[in-house]
């Protein structure tokens, strides 16, 4: 249980990991634990090779631990066959990437409303929760934008609203502002911290200190093990700006 009697939203208990490369076992995790509340706003820091990428593929039900239990919603997930994570990963959580994947040829509209087409909703539903996800990232004006029409940070709030789209309880982001300069990169954390605000459990990966220290909790993993998990002051992000010009 949680501080306040709550089930946490992620608790992983000796969580191991290991890959076989040809003859050799490579150990990307070596007994992690750690639990995080609903709500919570984590950074997981950590060199390349440390474990944080691997950590994160496990959170997100995208691999699964060789050893150690992984508990979401209070359900442990580590057994799961693949379909069946597949489905937890639809309904539970969105992903946002460093590289922004979104469709060259489809408006942002549609863009966002692509995890619903999987999830079978009707045109008119699709479309209502795309342009609300939107609105809610600030891009309520720009809906038939392609992204070769939206800056480097709209294209990643267009991400962002299409992780929302489907209502998760977890946004995993995966180095969300790696491409991104300052200015952008401390926007999109100011839009991360409000949808903490609002519920929303938000788990980022970066090696950039200065974006981590955003975030109300930061966890350094090295050599599959976690280092340090410290609660901290996140500093305040600007705002989003009512407008923002476009670049071609």
């Amino acid at each position: 249980m949680g501080l306040n009697g709550s089930t946490p939203l992620i608790q992983i208990d000796g969580v191991a990991k290991v890959y076989q490369m040809g003859d050799v076992e490579v150990r990307a995790l070596r007994g992690v634990t750690l639990k995080v509340q609903q709500g919570e706003f984590v950074a997981i820091m950590g060199a390349s090779g440390s474990g944080k990428s691997t950590l994160m593929n496990i959170i997100g039900c995208l691999d699964r631990p060789t050893k150690g239990r992984y508990l979401l919603e209070g359900h442990e997930v580590s057994n799961l066959s693949r379909d069946e994570l597949a489905r937890i990963r639809n309904r539970t959580i969105g992903f946002v990437f460093q590289s922004f994947n979104l469709l060259s040829r489809t408006t942002a509209l549609e863009n966002v409303e692509l995890p619903l087409v999987y999830a079978g909703l009707s045109r008119r539903e699709r479309h209502k929760r795309a342009a609300e996800a939107l609105e809610r990232v600030g891009l309520g004006d720009r809906i038939e934008h392609h992204p070769n029409q939206l800056s480097g940070g709209q294209q990643q709030r267009v991400a962002i609203a299409r992780a929302l789209v489907s209502q998760p309880k977890l946004i995993l982001g995966d180095e969300p502002t790696g491409n991104l300069d300052s200015r952008t990169s401390v926007e999109v954390m100011s839009l991360l911290q409000d949808l903490g605000r609002s519920g929303i459990t938000v788990l980022l990966v970066t090696h950039e200190a200065d974006i981590a220290r955003y975030a109300s909790r930061a966890i350094t993993v090295k050599d599959g093990l976690v280092l340090v998990d410290r609660r901290q002051d996140p500093l305040p992000a600007v705002p989003l700006p009512a407008q923002e010009e476009a670049t071609a």
